[in-house]
């Protein structure tokens, strides 16, 4: 038996190992923890429940962004970190959001007050993976603080620090402007000047 409950273990660490150390009830249930067993590794100190059916490895090291895996996860993984968040995450410019911004479906229907839903349909070319959570790219990221801010110094600190990493060319933003509205794109093209 303890053969078995070793497996588990690992097949739990595995999988929580690529989302920093977070877990869902149902992966923890699909990997073969009965919802019994979980009541029993968090009244037990095995795990830590982060929100309804959140856990999290209690040793797992910290790191600046693991909230933002755990908004994944509450999401189901229908979110992807956004904007101001992303931007954040990235590392880009001086944005420090109070609330954790998601882009999610349409027909989202969740709801918290620690987050900030946009609604819209991403394509998988603008997502891409930060630490294990789910975010979108520089190149969608500057595309939506250019979209959501009106201080055009903090786009502008934005923009410069995201194509200081390289990964981002000044070329690149502009083919993408026609994304934006009519007053977002007049901010680009002023802070892009």
């Amino acid at each position: 038996m303890s053969g078995d409950g070793q497996a588990l273990r690992q097949a739990l660490y595995r999988l929580a190992a690529g989302q920093a150390g977070f877990f869902t009830a149902a992966q923890a249930l699909d990997v073969g923890y009965s919802y019994q067993a979980q009541k029993y590794h968090v009244d037990h100190g095995n795990w830590v429940r982060v929100d309804r059916g959140i856990f999290r490895i209690p040793e797992w090291p910290s790191s600046v962004n693991d909230s933002l895996v755990r908004w994944v996860l509450w999401s189901k993984h229908r979110a992807v970190v956004s904007h101001d968040s992303a931007a954040a995450a990235y590392g880009l410019g001086v944005l420090n959001p109070p609330k954790v911004h998601l882009t999610v479906p349409p027909g989202f229907r969740m709801d918290d007050p620690a987050v900030v839903l946009h609604r819209r349909e991403l394509p998988e070319t603008d997502v891409t993976l930060l630490e294990g959570a789910v975010i979108t790219t520089l190149v969608r990221t500057v595309l939506d603080v250019i979209a959501s801010q009106f201080d055009e110094e903090l786009i502008g600190s934005v923009v410069d620090d995201a194509v200081a990493t390289g990964a981002v060319s000044v070329r690149q933003l502009e083919r993408r402007l026609d994304e934006l509205d009519d007053d977002a794109r007049a901010r680009a093209e002023r802070v892009l000047a």
